[in-house]
C-alpha cells in the first residue's frame, strides 16, 4: 500500500510504488486537472507540486512522494495562486487550455519563491512547459501582473 496526502487529504492505494504519480492521481484518485502530454518530463503539462516543488508527475514514481504534501491544481488555493488564476483570466491567456494547469502550476510556484520575478527568473521557471499555441507573451504579462498584484 502506498500512502499519499494530496490536496490534504490522505489516500491509500493498492498501487505499485513505481507507478507514475500522475497516474495515480487521475487514474486512481479522479484527480484529472493534472493532464498527460509527452510521458518523457520535457512539455511540463503533469506539473504538480510536491512540498511546494514543481515536479513533472509524469516521471515521477509514487514512491518519491510518499511522506510528502502533493498539490495538484485542483488543490492550488494560496495568495499566489489566485493571483496567477485571477491575471490568466483577465489577460486571456488560455486558448486551447491543454497546458494551462501545468503553466499555473509553474507560476505559482515560481511567485511563492520570488515575489518580484524578472524576465529571466521567469523564462527559467516556465522554460520546461510548451504552450502549443504559443502564448508565451501573455503567460509572461500574467506573471507580471499576477506579481503587481502580491505586492
Amino acid at each position: 500500500m502506498i500512502q499519499l496526502m494530496i490536496n490534504g487529504t490522505p489516500h491509500q492505494l493498492d498501487i505499485d510504488d513505481d507507478m507514475p504519480l500522475l497516474w495515480a492521481t487521475r487514474d486512481i484518485v479522479g484527480l484529472t486537472g493534472t493532464k498527460f502530454g509527452c510521458g518523457m518530463a520535457q512539455c511540463g503539462a503533469c506539473t504538480v507540486h510536491i512540498d511546494g516543488q514543481p515536479i513533472r508527475s509524469c516521471v515521477t514514481p509514487v514512491s518519491v512522494a510518499q511522506g510528502k504534501n502533493i498539490t495538484t491544481i485542483e488543490g492550488l488555493d494560496s495568495k499566489e495562486a489566485r493571483a496567477v488564476q485571477s491575471t490568466w483570466e483577465k489577460l486571456d491567456v488560455v486558448q486551447c487550455g491543454y497546458c494551462q494547469s501545468g503553466q499555473i502550476m509553474s507560476a505559482t510556484a515560481l511567485l511563492a519563491q520570488n515575489p518580484k520575478p524578472s524576465d529571466d527568473d521567469i523564462d527559467a521557471a516556465m522554460s520546461g512547459n510548451i504552450c502549443r499555441c504559443a502564448t508565451y507573451a501573455r503567460i509572461r504579462a500574467a506573471i507580471k501582473e499576477a506579481a503587481r498584484s502580491l505586492a
